[in-house]
């Protein structure tokens, strides 16, 4: 008996029922079966090995494609818990899942891993990878596969909940021995829904990263597991290529940077909270001021709205059904308030504390906001990851045919912010979820109203089907930094139930009151995780706009002092920040400090420079010349008024 098999090209093939997946690739090609790794077949992901039983549309993926390097990985961790319970027999396995570059695995063991540790099992699995064992996936009932693990709890309680979710057969993956097995090794396996790569052979390229502390179900009451991070990738040069990323990530952390750099610091006693030092707060002043210009240009109002408010409010809002806990509430006179952790409340009491007509729409909303939000002390990161900060927020009240114009508008300003930090950036449009409030009409206006004005601006986007609010669909930008790295950043995001809830009105043109729809929209999203990102983008280099000390005055000697002060004065009186080393050190020592502190630019004073007027300059990337006072000054206006960085 046959079946038939439609291939991503529109081929249709028919084929002997019940074939399996990677002895039909050999039919199509011996490459094609030797470098599959997995396949999608009638949309969903399946081991090579699966057998084609009903007419099927297919498609092989190769090791460097999204899925391909996922089922790498997938299968590495495995691996990695293989090798474990080799060296380590006592340990128990937890899970093992992918993550954002790599996978882990959580391990319950009384032994403490240790670099040296990690070395060992880096090497077990290279002896595993070179015995090509097989994955092989076998469905086993409940009770068999619970039997499999009677000296594992985690194992068992896991278990025992899909159990209790009316499962009754469990896949099981084996990695089944070869002729290159050691003769005492156990055979390994491990619950798991899959799919995995045909073989260990598969895996080319591996690194184990790191061990960190974790709890089981991430429950800090719960027993303490030990988490091995690992990545793989399609080849070595793949992963040399990150380790180097990664390498160069670590050079560029903000937390070293900016403590070397004087800009911020953190305390034992504001855990999660950033202190911005004189030099870090004038990163953050520029940056405040540039997006107030630029939302002046667009008609925007800025407001300042309280930091604690009645608990009341934040049941109208809806944060206390779905946002409680990662509140903070305090009591006053009797009754509950709440820290605000989102902007967005009191704006709605500003629209509404005045009778609003549509002449006033859009009517555009921004406030430097600061909010507090409780995070678990393990996820606190630095400044990307903190309980206190400010955003960049604002709310834009607009009627329903005002939605591609006015997010056209904000798309537009988001493009001008990202250009001016060379961020390469894309935009991705989640829609509507398949639990939503309102009515299918209004959302299918929006989402279409946010393609036409993505089209419009020209910017490339994805769509992430059902990945939206349930009260509203939105765009959010994606930026790559200098070293390769993706961040979130922006969010463009349209909600029509908030107004709802607050009772929000404006009179339209027929004289009758309508609901307004709200755009929620951030630029910089924080200022403290924007900061942290600019610092590792520019890896602590900031564009002379941006520099804490723009300009540094190195005299040779006392007996230039003079003339290096009267510079100073000229510059500071240009608005010009600037730093006079009078230090009693030489000239070398003197650029060093400067170079370490990362300045733009040096200007060495000596005899010549006193008596011409004719400035050295220094510029940090090594590069020196000469200028005329005057050109000088006219050189860094025009990179201050045009954002540039030193090449």
């Amino acid at each position: 008996m046959h079946v038939n098999v439609k291939l991503p090209d529109g081929k249709l093939i028919k084929v002997e029922k019940g074939i399996r997946i990677i002895d039909l690739a050999k039919q199509i090609s011996n490459k094609l079966a030797y470098e599959g790794i997995v396949a999608r077949m009638n949309n969903k992901l399946v081991d090579m090995s699966t057998m084609i039983t009903e007419d099927s549309e297919l498609e092989i993926l190769l090791p460097d494609s999204k899925e391909g390097l996922e089922t790498i990985r997938h299968s590495c961790s495995h691996v990695m818990a293989q090798a474990i319970l080799r060296l380590y027999p006592d340990a128990q396995l937890t899970i093992g899942p992918v993550v954002e570059d790599g996978f882990y695995y959580d391990i319950y063991l009384t032994h403490n891993f240790t670099p040296e540790d990690l070395k060992k099992i880096e090497q077990e699995m290279e002896n595993i990878i070179k015995e090509d064992q097989p994955f092989e996936r076998v469905e086993l009932a409940i009770d068999d596969v619970i039997n499999l693990y009677l000296d594992n709890q985690f194992k068992q309680e896991i278990i025992e909940e899909l159990r209790k979710d009316g499962h009754k057969m469990i896949s099981v993956y084996y990695n089944r021995k070869t002729n290159k097995s050691p003769t005492n090794a156990k055979e390994f396996y491990d619950m798991c829904t899959g799919p995995h790569v045909p073989s260990t052979g598969r895996i080319k390229a591996f690194k184990l990263m790191k061990v960190a502390a974790a709890y089981w179900r991430g429950d800090a009451k719960n027993q303490q597991l030990q988490r091995i991070y690992g990545t793989a990738f399609a080849s070595k040069k793949d992963l040399e290529d990150y380790v180097k990323r990664i390498e160069e990530a670590e050079k560029r952390d903000h937390r070293k940077l900016g403590k070397e750099l004087n800009l911020i610091m953190m305390h034992e006693f504001a855990p999660g909270m950033i202190f911005f030092l004189p030099k870090g707060f004038i990163i953050r002043q520029e940056l405040e001021n540039f997006i107030r210009e630029e939302q002046k240009k667009r008609n925007y109002q800025e407001v300042r709205t309280p930091i604690i408010l009645n608990e009341k409010l934040w049941h109208i809002s809806g944060h206390i059904q779905h946002y409680k806990e990662n509140m903070y509430f305090t009591n006053i006179d009797e009754q509950s308030y709440a820290i605000k952790p989102m902007n967005c409340p009191g704006h709605m009491l500003i629209f509404k504390n005045q009778a609003r007509s549509y002449r006033e729409l859009p009517l555009r909303i921004s406030e430097m906001g600061l909010v507090h939000r409780h995070e678990l002390s393990g996820v606190l990161t630095g400044m990307v990851r903190v309980r206190s900060f400010v955003q960049d927020d604002s709310h834009i009240f607009i009627a329903k045919e005002q939605i591609e114009e006015e997010v056209l508008n904000v798309i537009n300003l988001v493009k001008t912010v990202l250009e001016v930090f060379n961020f390469e950036y894309h935009a991705e449009l989640s829609t509507r979820p398949e639990k939503f409030m309102g009515d299918l009409e209004t959302w299918n206006y929006a989402e279409q109203a946010l393609k036409n004005s993505l089209e419009k601006a020209q910017l490339k986007y994805t769509i992430n089907e059902g990945d939206g609010a349930f009260y509203g669909p939105k765009i959010d930008f994606k930026v790559k930094d200098a070293i390769g790295r993706v961040w979130q950043l922006s969010t463009i995001q349209l909600d029509f139930q908030m107004p709802k809830k607050f009772e929000l009105n404006y009179e339209g043109k027929d004289g009758k009151q309508h609901t307004p729809i709200v755009i929620h929209r951030a630029v910089f999203g924080s200022f403290e995780r924007f900061i942290g990102i600019l610092i590792e983008h520019y890896s602590g280099k900031f564009p002379v706009w941006l520099s804490p000390v723009q300009i540094a005055l190195l005299p040779i000697s006392d007996e230039y002092l003079d003339y290096a002060k009267e510079l100073e004065k000229k510059f500071k009186d240009k608005g010009f920040r600037v730093v006079l080393n009078d230090k009693q050190e030489t000239i070398n020592a003197k650029i060093r400090d400067a170079q370490l502190e990362k300045i733009p630019y040096m200007l060495v004073i000596g005899k010549k420079e006193k008596e011409t007027h004719r400035l050295t300059v220094r510029e940090r990337n090594g590069k020196q010349y000469e200028l005329e006072e005057e050109e000088f000054v006219n050189k860094i206006e025009l990179m201050i008024k045009q954002k540039k960085n030193i090449e």
